[in-house]
């Protein structure tokens, strides 16, 4: 398999499980938690949502073809409280990831070496794949830690528990 292949699934596989860590972390949650502010300079779950689906929008709708900030899209109000519902906020999120993905999955080994732009810089499409698996992630990852300050003793683990990680390896052994 020619290695442009590779890539491209490997980026949707890991954009996918970050989704799904996001997936999870929503159902521990209530309605008012995702509204949940640490304090003024920190963003609330709605906002980081808004703000992760809101960018996938405008960088993936017609990625090879148009600048990747759409005119369209205000950023800034991303940052503001929009007070959507829990459920409101799961649609948007789906909305993004799906423009997202479907993007991706129909992106061919020869766009890869393409020329896209985001805010009229030109960045080669692997480049722009690789930029967006450092973002996401980075703010699912904070969308994972506010979580577990709301929910404290009641948070459900989304991967190795403390002082598990020698059984996990030892079943994994197993496995193969």
């Amino acid at each position: 398999m020619p290695l442009a292949s590779i890539f491209l699934q490997s980026a949707i596989k890991r954009l996918s499980y970050y989704k799904e860590l996001g997936d999870k972390t929503f159902v521990q949650l209530n309605d008012t938690d995702f509204h949940y502010q640490p304090n003024e300079e920190s963003n609330s779950i709605a906002i980081i949502i808004q703000h992760i689906a809101g960018n996938m929008l405008s960088r993936w709708t017609d990625f090879l073809t148009s600048d990747g900030e759409k005119e369209w899209r205000n950023r800034d109000r991303e940052f503001e409280e929009q007070q959507m519902t829990k459920q409101q906020l799961i649609e948007f999120w789906e909305k993004g990831w799906q423009c997202c993905l479907n993007t991706l999955n129909a992106l061919t080994e020869d766009d890869l070496l393409k020329t896209i732009h985001i805010r009229s810089e030109g960045l080669l499409v692997v480049d722009a794949i690789n930029r967006q698996l450092a973002h996401y992630p980075y703010h699912v990852g904070q969308i994972i830690y506010v979580a577990k300050i709301i929910t404290s003793n009641n948070w459900k683990t989304l991967s190795i528990a403390k002082s598990q990680s020698h059984q996990f390896n030892q079943q994994m052994q197993r496995r193969q």
